[in-house]
Order: structure tokens, then C-alpha cells, then sequence
């Protein structure tokens, strides 16, 4: 969880919104590829596939391929932390059967707040207190609230049926930033991105008639 949102919130440093959401949200193919790690289920073909076409749309969305690009760098974390994010829904998927949602995000926060808190004696954080109001949001809402929700939901689906419902979010995340951060994206973000969200779109088809 932690190295999730640590790499999660570099990528948005470094690239955009659109970026880091988008990259961020190839989970979904990710989790369906790790699935015959975790789960001991035959690997299906079409994941490869899927999996293919999100590399290209990664591409597309950062199509210097140089790691001094801040850019690439992005879209790179972006997938690191989409990597991170699936480990830990595959980790929560047996957990959530025993015990409360609410209580192992509280667990999970509580050892990520051990486990961060030293950084807070080497790195600037003298931005912190004229963002507080947001931090808050920040933490109680999409964190929180969102991720007890979205633990709760495991309860109900597959990790990756559940992941696929999930990647709605990117679209919601560039209209928000059009309107708040006055982002606007481009063209290789559109094309990219379209092409990231139809290998959702085909899975969750496919989820849906198995």
C-alpha cells in the first residue's frame, strides 16, 4: 500500500493527472496476468494480449523513450504503482473473507504511518500546513472511504472484476483536472488512454459472460 501510493503520487509529480491515472490504471491487466500466481488459475490467453496493447498505450502516452524524461518517468511509477496496487488487492483477497474491511485499512494506514513517518525529519514539508484542508480530503476520502469500499467490494467479486469496475476512475480524474488544474490532454494521451480503457472495457465484457 505504501509503496503504492508513494509511486502513485511521483508519477503525478512528474507527468499529469492524465498520465499518472491512466498508467496507474492498468491494474486491472495486471491483475489478470498475476492471477495464476496468486490464485493457481490457468493463464488465459487474451490477458496476453490485453497486456500487449496497454504496453503500446504506455507507450503512445510517453513515446520518448528517454529516462531522463519526466514524462516516461511518470508513466514508468505509474505502472510500478499499478504493480504495487495489484500485489496488495491479490494480499487482501483471503484477509477480507476473516475480518472488516474498515479494519484492515485501519491496520494498513496505521504500519504505513510507522513505517513513513521518519520522512518527515529529511524532507521539506513546509508546503503541508496551506494544504491541509486537502490532505484531509485526501485522506478521508479517497483513502479512507474509498479504499474500505473498494476492500468491502473483494467480498463480492474477483480481485479482478473488481479492479475492471475500478478503472472508471481515470476518466473522472481528467475531467476533474480539465476544470481544477486546467490540464488539457493530448493528443498521445487520448489515443493512448482510449486504447489503456478498451483493454478494460474488453475485460470487464469478458469477466461479465465467465
Amino acid at each position: 500500500m505504501a509503496a503504492h501510493w508513494i509511486t502513485y503520487f511521483y508519477a503525478l509529480k512528474l507527468s499529469n493527472v492524465a498520465i499518472g491515472m491512466l498508467t496507474l490504471f492498468t491494474f486491472p491487466v495486471i491483475t489478470a496476468l498475476l492471477e495464476p500466481i496468486f490464485i493457481k488459475v490457468k493463464l488465459d490467453p487474451i490477458h496476453i494480449l490485453l497486456g500487449v496493447l496497454v504496453l503500446i498505450g504506455i507507450y503512445i502516452l510517453a513515446p520518448e523513450f528517454n529516462l531522463e524524461n519526466s514524462q516516461l518517468q511518470g508513466a514508468l511509477l505509474g505502472l510500478l504503482s499499478a504493480l504495487c496496487y495489484a500485489i496488495r488487492l491479490f494480499l487482501l483477497k483471503n484477509e477480507v473473507k476473516k475480518y472488516n474491511g474498515t479494519m484492515l485499512m485501519f491496520y494498513q494506514v496505521a504500519i504505513m504511518t510507522f513505517i513513513l513517518v521518519p520522512a518527515l525529519l529529511f524532507m521539506d514539508t513546509s508546503n503541508i500546513s496551506s494544504q491541509y484542508p486537502y490532505v484531509l480530503v485526501l485522506a478521508l476520502l479517497t483513502t479512507a472511504i474509498g479504499h474500505t469500499m473498494f476492500i468491502n467490494s473483494l467480498k463480492y467479486f474477483k480481485v479482478s472484476t473488481a479492479s475492471i469496475i475500478a478503472s472508471t476512475q481515470p476518466v473522472f480524474g481528467i475531467i476533474i483536472a480539465f476544470f481544477f488544474l486546467n490540464e488539457i490532454p493530448t493528443s498521445n494521451t487520448y489515443i493512448g488512454g482510449s486504447l489503456i480503457l478498451a483493454t478494460v472495457i474488453i475485460e470487464s465484457i469478458r469477466s461479465k459472460k465467465t
